[in-house]
């Protein structure tokens, strides 16, 4: 059998704040890690049928141009005409003419997939139009995602995990869900998507494995109280999930954060203390498999106890004087293990003019040999000014950064060369 055919590397397409669609079908244009790909959704029989909705509207917000194939049974369980209005197209129903199931795709998703259409798909037979459309990605070696849902009962099955293997052998993949309710559920549209996204777009040219630090660091003062600094986190897991979408294999090292991420990643490591951070980024570093790209947007304290006291220090006294001695600089350390590596890091100024916190983006841009910076006012982190802040890299002049949508595809831009 061949090897699997690689995408192409595509150029970067303008954000646009629309889908194609107007009107009552408008969507909201969030990345474009599917723009330029036709996604193929199957969907099969099962009352996760109706989420189907949703996930034709995600799969549109990251630019995909889709086609919807229904089983029979799945028409019984969600309107034809509800799955046309949340996909801009009208869905493929029954056997026709025009056999617009063989026409080639970059992406084929079965959601939800039952286990007749797997075990179908693993012997061959053509019995539907989905069927068949399956079997025609399968010879084209398209990449196939499976989604199922289904009972305990016939999840704990054993002919079911024979059949999920067999799918995963020919080289598609399947995506469960969390088990509840006595039933395993499909996942959220967001995380399918992503999911899928990171199955595409995998397959393309100067993909790497990318360590993303986030969050803030804190430094224990005694058994229970501690010095930080500011960071929700949001930023880095925003990186972190544009760079997992476009197909990159994604560490996420978290210190304390209080925004969440969107989706599940496969890979977080959560390290609060500053020298515990360095200490994973320095294993990950001396990994067999090492990442080619770091994105240290991570809040590191500059400064730690020297003393923390290991029991509560009792309150009422008027003065509590602490020693705080310089803590490892991370880009110090890992600097002489990142050689050839494309490494990407923050700065935040205050009280400065964008001149002085350019110039300062770039000692640090020089001092470590870093591919770009991304240099924040704290009045604009923490205010509503509209700008994000300034992209500076070694061969281009400084770029102002509206949002973090944009900051993300800087990022991705500059990790790909």
């Amino acid at each position: 059998m061949s090897p699997a055919p690689t995408v192409p590397k595509r150029e970067t397409v303008a954000r646009k704040p629309v889908t194609m669609a107007s009107g009552d079908r408008t969507v909201e244009r969030r990345s474009e890690s599917l723009s330029g790909y036709k996604v193929l959704l199957g969907i099969c029989g099962g009352i996760a049928a109706v989420d189907s909705v949703r996930l034709l509207r995600e799969l549109r917000r990251h630019g995909a141009d889709t086609t919807v194939i229904m089983s029979y049974s799945a028409q019984r369980v969600i309107s034809p005409l509800a799955v046309e209005w949340a996909g801009g197209v009208k869905p493929v129903t029954e056997w026709g003419a025009e056999m617009a199931q063989l026409e080639p795709h970059d992406a084929v998703l079965v959601a939800p997939a039952t286990r007749r259409c797997l075990a179908a798909h693993v012997h061959g037979v053509l019995d539907t139009p989905l069927q068949m459309a399956l079997s025609a990605a399968r010879g084209r070696r398209d990449p196939i995602m499976f989604v199922p849902s289904m009972h305990d009962d016939l999840f704990d099955d054993p002919v079911t995990d024979d059949l999920c293997q067999a799918v995963v052998a020919e080289g598609a993949s399947v995506v469960w869900g969390k088990r509840e309710e006595g039933r395993y559920k499909t996942p959220d549209a967001v995380q399918i998507v992503a999911d899928l996204c990171h199955l595409v777009n995998s397959r393309r040219p100067e993909r790497r494995r990318v360590v993303v630090t986030l969050g803030r660091n804190r430094s224990r003062v005694d058994a229970v109280r501690w010095i930080t600094n500011s960071s929700t986190g949001r930023t880095g897991w925003v990186i972190a999930e544009h760079l997992y979408r476009m197909g990159h294999t994604v560490d996420a090292v978290s210190g304390e954060v209080t925004s969440q991420p969107a989706i599940v990643l496969p890979s977080i490591i959560n390290a609060d203390d500053p020298e515990d951070m360095l200490g994973a980024l320095l294993d990950l570093a001396a990994s067999d498999n090492a990442p080619t790209a770091w994105v240290h947007a991570a809040a590191v304290l500059d400064y730690v106890v020297a003393e923390p006291e290991s029991k509560k220090v009792a309150s009422g006294a008027e003065q509590w004087g602490l020693g705080l001695v310089r803590s490892t600089k991370h880009l110090d350390a890992l600097t002489p293990l990142c050689g050839d590596c494309c490494r990407i890091a923050f700065k935040l100024e205050s009280g400065v003019s964008d001149d002085q916190l350019i110039e300062s983006a770039r000692s640090l841009l020089q001092k470590h040999d870093l591919d770009g910076v991304v240099a924040n006012h704290l009045e604009e982190v923490s205010g509503n000014t509209g700008r994000r802040g300034l992209w500076v890299s070694r061969d281009s002049e400084p770029k102002q950064i509206s949002s973090l949508d944009e900051l993300a595809e800087l990022i991705e831009a500059a990790i790909c060369g």
